[in-house]
């Protein structure tokens, strides 16, 4: 102890009675963060490269795919022909639909399902351009960072 008093160090009190938190703390009341878009976005281009990490070209195609998708949106946003996508397509099917991961990825940009399930179409009125730039960047990081993917949060 005087060791302790030469250095200044505080001496440390007999054990000390807890005290009880003065406000109780209910679960209800704690702050939870919901996903968001981007973060969802980010998980279903991971869950994709991991599922298929043996087919990593395939996975490049569809990342770039996605990419082209979303950028000819958001530069074109008034022009009907890339607002829609045929999922019978033979260049979507080839690249993009046989991952249900980048069926999933285009539906959180904003397509919804229509035409009896056979189109993937994005609506005018429903189109986040804020989305389509997140959507972008989300999609240049999973081709551009090597380590995409690898880690898990």
């Amino acid at each position: 102890m005087q060791e302790l008093k030469k250095v200044s160090l505080p001496v440390e009190p007999a054990a000390l009675p807890v005290k009880p938190a003065s406000l109780p703390i209910k679960p209800d009341l704690l702050p939870v963060k919901p996903a968001t878009t981007v973060e969802l976005m980010r998980d279903c281009l991971r869950s994709l490269r991991h599922q298929h990490k043996d087919d990593d070209a395939k996975v490049k195609r569809a990342f770039q795919t996605l990419l082209i998708y979303v950028r000819n949106i958001a530069n074109n946003p008034d022009e009907g022909k890339f607002r829609k996508i045929r999922l019978s397509n033979p260049a979507f099917l080839d690249r993009v639909g046989i991952f249900k991961e980048g069926i999933e990825f285009l539906e959180l940009c904003g397509f919804e399902r229509v035409g009896g399930g056979n189109f993937l179409c994005i609506p005018p009125e429903k189109t986040d351009m804020a989305v389509l730039r997140s959507a972008g960047q989300v999609l240049n990081s999973a081709l551009t960072n090597p380590f995409f993917g690898l880690l898990s949060r």
